[in-house]
């Protein structure tokens, strides 16, 4: 998997250094003497950044997936992915012009392309490439306690997750869902996924979310490390207050027992991902994207299992979120 160990913390330099590289290059040629016409320079002269999210995620094993295909597959292009805050995070970083590409969750694109909530005032205009997989809300809390359901976390110390990530949301609605106050009901801290680990194995959290695909390697890894000491909490019940006020971006599925070795299904919440892009992402581009997910998911698959968990039909269904014309295009047989 192509990832460097820390995203960068402002993308200006990158694209300043990456824009002396081009003109060199061009000058260089100039002064050769060639009769040769010159290529045309790939958008962002050919490199393509990801923004995917905490390391032990799913998006981050699949963002790095994406990254080699392109750069194996896609002429004149080099990618990689970057380990971020994910879905929140991703879309500032895409619209800012900082990456290219973006993974989110489809309520945080909801809320940013609509500008409400932690985007209120500031519509961020980003397009869809696909509709992916779905994230499965993990909810888990220590084994000896006596929490049953989720407002009996009120009082609780609880990880939400990653600043301005998409767990991190739906973690707030959910227990606001539940009658509780997130910022005052509950000893709240934001966590990354490896930290949150960390502290659910040390004893300093009694719960913690996690929106991720199955199985989240960072959730396998907890659960090995302390057998019998965690359990999924059923989240299910709470769907009718979520849809009430957030509309159809939530559903409900079990989380299977096969995906963690647990006894039982879990009841939980789910919402779609996607992949975005920047508006102004060149059609051809993004059309040859998209076409890369579909003729090598084979390969995206192996990567991760849920690289195989979306088709032609479901990923053209990014509503709300506007597909770009050049995924259209892909997806109109074009």
């Amino acid at each position: 998997m192509t990832a460097r160990p820390a995203p960068p913390r402002h993308g200006r330099p990158r694209r300043m250094l990456a824009s002396l590289v081009a003109l060199s290059a061009v000058l260089l040629a100039s002064g050769c003497g060639s009769d040769a016409a010159p290529r045309p320079t790939p958008w962002h002269e050919g490199r393509i950044f990801l923004a995917t999210g905490n390391t032990t995620g799913v998006y981050y094993q699949l963002g790095g997936g994406f990254a080699d295909l392109i750069s194996r597959y896609l002429p004149g292009y080099e990618a990689r992915a970057e380990p971020t805050g994910a879905s929140g995070e991703n879309i500032t970083r895409v619209t800012s012009g900082d990456m290219e590409i973006a993974f989110s969750l489809a309520d945080t694109a909801a809320d940013a392309t609509a500008g409400r909530d932690a985007f209120q005032g500031r519509p961020q205009q980003v397009r869809a490439l696909a509709r992916v997989y779905s994230n499965y809300t993990h909810v888990l809390v220590r084994a000896d306690t006596k929490i049953t359901q989720l407002s009996d976390l009120r009082g609780r110390r609880v990880s939400t997750g990653s600043p301005r990530s998409g767990t991190d949301v739906i973690a707030g609605r959910l227990l606001t869902a539940a009658g509780m106050d997130p910022n005052r009901d509950v000893d709240r801290a934001r966590l990354s996924l490896p930290d949150t680990a960390a502290r659910m194995r040390a004893g300093t959290l009694d719960a913690m979310f996690f929106s991720g695909g199955l199985p989240t390697p960072g959730i396998t890894d907890l659960l090995a490390a302390a057998p019998g000491k965690f359990r999924f909490l059923p989240i299910a019940d709470l769907i009718e207050p979520l849809t009430a006020v957030y509309g159809p971006v939530y559903t409900t599925a079990d989380l299977p027992a096969k995906a963690y070795g647990t006894p039982a299904a879990v009841p939980t919440v789910t919402v779609a991902n996607m992949i975005l892009v920047s508006v102004d992402m060149p059609d051809k581009l993004a059309y040859d994207l998209t076409t890369l997910l579909f003729a090598h998911q084979t390969e995206l698959g192996a990567v991760h299992p849920e690289g195989r968990n979306f088709d032609r039909m479901s990923a053209a269904n990014t509503d709300p979120i506007p597909l770009h014309p050049g995924a259209s295009r892909f997806y109109q047989g074009g």
